[in-house]
């Protein structure tokens, strides 16, 4: 059949790139990483050191997770090439909606791992720490807060990462006054770090009582999230901790018990706090955990090279400050600010669907565009 000889040279044409993509992914380095690390995971002490041992498992399947989705796709790739030589030689049509969505799928995962590829900066493959403040607006703006907050929930959840609320303020009459978001997982960072800024929201709003169009604000910062950094000495007598009832929902023991903690450290200033979890030992150690990837940023910054892909560029939240703009009337558009991209549906960008800002963010970093 035509369609199958179509089909064929089309997989054909991206075995150089797949050829590639196992170079730039460093399939051998990984291989040879994942041998050793199981030879020590082998040793009799090995789990002595439970803070050692985590770390060497953490990248024993990091490593092999990547050489996974590599082979998968290369079996998808040379079984697709197969499946086709058999039904074009038997001449059966039956099998052409499987061949098209095998070769929709191969071609879907393999630019996926390509831009997996550009995720090389230091702390990309860490899972990352989402901070939300509504800006100018007032309600509008805490209720915007809130709707950046799911949908990096929702996107968060698309892609299997196990998204976290560690703390918020509610807004006094709707929304989100402030916000901190987990997501954990592989390179959540390196995806998310071109979120960081100001997001701009155009729409009538339901707290106008006149139903006019009306501009609002909201900021994310994105962190990395550093376990552990020896060059980052926390002493005790340097913080302040208070403790406080969780706001929100929960049940009563959330209510009733001072389980929140706000840790300050007081020779930077620096303010965390966590309400999520139901014991305060437990809401000490998220804080603690969040306070050292604030003071390894701060650090940071003594390099400037380097603090661009830490935290970026802190900007005013209001006008003339945003990275994207949400528009829901006169018409509906979401738009990049600095590389273009855009979706005309914004409902499915509310709800997550927002691969195509972070994509392109991406490929114009590595080009050098921005």
């Amino acid at each position: 059949m035509i369609e199958y000889d179509q089909i064929k040279q089309q997989l054909k044409s991206y075995s150089e790139k797949l050829k590639n993509l196992k170079q730039a992914l460093k399939y051998e380095q990984n291989a040879a990483t994942v041998k050793e690390l199981q030879e020590r995971s082998l040793a009799p002490d090995f789990w002595n050191d439970a803070k050692e041992s985590g770390a060497v498992m953490q990248r024993l399947n990091a490593a092999k997770a990547i050489n996974q989705k590599y082979d998968e796709l290369n079996s998808l790739y040379n079984d697709t090439l197969d499946l086709i030589d058999l039904a074009s030689a038997e001449d059966d049509e039956s099998f052409l909606d499987e061949i098209k969505s095998d070769t929709e799928k191969f071609v879907q995962t393999l630019e996926s791992l390509s831009l997996q590829t550009l995720l090389n900066g230091e702390y990309d493959h860490n899972s990352a720490l989402l901070t939300f403040h509504s800006g100018e607006g007032g309600t509008e703006a805490q209720d915007w807060c809130q709707m950046l907050v799911r949908m990096y929930t929702r996107w968060g959840e698309r892609h299997g990462f196990k998204v976290s609320t560690l703390d918020f303020l509610d807004g006094e009459e709707a929304g989100l006054k402030s916000c901190v978001l987990e997501v954990e997982g592989l390179n959540a960072y390196g995806y998310l770090r071109g979120e960081n800024g100001v997001h701009r929201l155009v729409r009538i709003s339901p707290f106008n009582a006149a139903g006019k169009r009306q501009t609002s604000f909201a900021s994310v910062e994105v962190m990395p999230e550093i376990e552990d950094d020896d060059s980052i000495e926390i002493r005790e007598e340097d913080l302040k901790v208070d403790t406080y009832r969780s706001g929100g929902a929960g049940g009563q023991h959330v209510n009733k018990t001072e389980s929140a903690v706000r840790i300050t450290h007081i020779p930077t200033g620096v303010v965390v706090a966590c309400q999520n979890e139901r014991s305060q030992h437990q809401n000490r150690e998220v804080a603690m955990k969040m306070l050292r990837s604030r003071l390894a940023e701060i650090k940071e910054r003594e390099h400037l090279d380097k603090i661009d892909g830490i935290k970026g560029v802190q900007l005013k939240n209001g006008f003339g400050s945003a990275i994207r703009s949400y528009v829901f009337m006169p018409y509906t558009l979401a738009k990049d600010t600095r590389t273009g991209a855009e979706n005309g549906n914004i409902d499915a960008v509310m709800d997550g669907d927002i691969d195509v800002f972070i994509n392109a963010y991406l490929i114009a970093k590595s080009r050098g565009e921005i």
